[in-house]
């Protein structure tokens, strides 16, 4: 025997439903207004700047090498020296104050290597004020 329940004096049926409709409404108003907006966001598109390749390297460079394992190792004059990233900078500014103008720095890393490690040897030579730094690249030709 179903549930009864009086007020007011007549007898009424309990409902134990929740009313979806209004739910499903809103659902699809979501829907429209989220397939009407989702082709006019712009895509994730970068402009990644262009960098142009010289045409000779510089007469005199310092190379910063970036092993895999994490080492540093600047090759200046024929010299190679094993330093940490603090050192890098201020041993890279010492190198080029003493040489001419056209001289820089390259920087060359082992391509399974983080691109922060790159990154971070990169702001350490700009932070000890080099003025010219370039990046080895290996030709895929």
């Amino acid at each position: 025997m179903p549930a009864l329940s009086s007020r007011g004096g007549r007898n009424r049926r309990t409902v134990n439903e929740i009313n979806m409709v209004p739910f499903i409404d809103v659902m699809l108003v979501l829907l429209i207004i989220f397939m009407v907006t989702a082709p006019m966001l712009t895509p994730g598109a970068i402009n990644v700047p262009s960098a142009g390749k010289a045409s000779r390297t510089p007469p005199k460079r310092a190379d910063v090498l970036l092993a895999q394992d994490g080492s540093i190792k600047l090759r200046m004059d024929g010299n190679e020296r094993t330093l940490s990233l603090k050192e890098l900078g201020p041993a890279a500014r010492q190198w080029q104050d003493g040489q001419s103008e056209d001289s820089a720095v390259l920087i060359s890393a082992d391509k399974k290597l983080p691109f922060e490690t790159v990154m971070a040897a990169m702001s350490q030579l700009q932070t000890a004020g080099v003025k010219r730094v370039a990046f080895g690249v290996k030709s895929s030709q």
